[in-house]
């Protein structure tokens, strides 16, 4: 059942003054809008001839990956170098963590060296909270597990702002294996505190308890609604997202086989000739061409895939920008 609408969402942004970034449903609306801006700052410096700025010279940043990443991480790394950051990359498998230290005795030695940013994924949901817990460095929640994955949401509230001009009053279809996915949670998150409208779609099997009462309360498009005909996600949507379905879920039986997967849900050209005219086509990446989407659909018209790409080393600037602590109007040199 579609909640409706009870108040409208704020147009303000709010004062930064968190320490860590561990997830969208700690925010309030202006913070996210905070943040969005920020980013929106950042971009034009990847459009220089030399892109770097001073920003944040002198400050320490370390990537603490417990989880294979390609983008996130790169993205990172690329944000903290080109605000004059000085990054580390800890590849965990050759650390002491391989050798039994604890996480929380790895994050006291690095902050023995006094880092400043400690950027954390984490296959267990909950380690970048319970670091922040510990840490007097600013922690940045990169994934944890199924619970958040915050820079990837809000590079896609940015992608959807830049592309739509709004995201208040928008319907936002994400499709796939909601149950297990981090970056579903911080979309409806961040989308419901800005006043979109979500509908989620998947198999049952891949679809969480009570799904409809995740969102922001009180906000124009609070909560969300639940739906297994893809059809019926497509028909309304302003955006629709795609989610990656892992083979272990197969594996596990939580679906038939990919092909049926791909046949329920998969989105194909077929599919789309019902849909709204400047419907946008997102997904976090990796995309497993052929199940979830077609190579037709993710390279054509529709698709930001790489816009969301290229929006996440601006969301990653502004937020290494505001958790670190760095004074307001040093984004240029001179």
């Amino acid at each position: 059942m579609m909640p409706t609408a009870t108040a409208k969402p704020s147009t303000q942004t709010a004062p930064w003054t968190k320490k860590d970034l561990l997830g969208l449903r700690e925010l309030s609306a202006g913070e996210i809008r905070l943040l969005l801006q920020t980013a929106e700052s950042f971009r034009e410096i990847s459009l220089r001839p030399i892109k770097k700025v001073p920003t944040l010279r002198g400050k320490t940043v370390v990537n603490l990956f417990f989880e294979p990443s390609t983008r996130t991480r790169t993205s990172f790394e690329l944000a903290a170098k080109r605000l004059s950051a000085d990054i580390v990359n800890i590849a965990t498998q050759s650390s002491s963590l391989s050798k039994g230290e604890t996480i929380l005795d790895t994050v006291k030695n690095l902050e023995a060296l006094k880092v400043d940013v400690l950027v954390i994924r984490h296959a267990a949901a909950g380690v970048p909270h319970l670091i922040a817990r510990h840490a007097t460095s600013s922690v940045i929640n990169a994934g944890d597990g199924s619970h958040e994955h915050p820079t990837q949401a809000l590079l896609d509230l940015f992608t959807i702002q830049e592309r739509k001009g709004r995201l208040e009053g928008l319907n936002v279809s994400i499709i796939g294996d909601i149950a297990h996915s981090r970056v579903a949670r911080s979309d409806i998150w961040g989308l419901t505190k800005l006043g979109a409208r979500v509908t989620v779609c998947g198999p049952p099997t891949l679809m969480p308890p009570q799904i409809e009462q995740l969102g922001a309360p009180g906000a124009g498009g609070a909560g969300v609604r639940v739906t297994h005909n893809v059809d019926a996600a497509i028909r309304d949507a302003d955006v629709l997202m795609l989610l990656r379905i892992q083979h272990e879920r197969q594996e596990s039986m939580l679906v038939p086989s990919l092909r049926e997967y791909r046949l329920r849900y998969g989105i194909d050209r077929d599919r789309l000739k019902g849909a709204k005219p400047g419907l946008l086509i997102m997904h976090p990446g990796p995309v497993n061409r052929g199940v979830e989407l077609d190579s037709a659909v993710a390279d054509g018209p529709f698709s930001v895939i790489l816009d969301q790409v290229t929006n996440g080393l601006a969301v990653r600037m502004a937020v290494l920008y505001l958790v670190s602590g760095a004074p307001k109007g040093d984004e240029d040199e001179g």
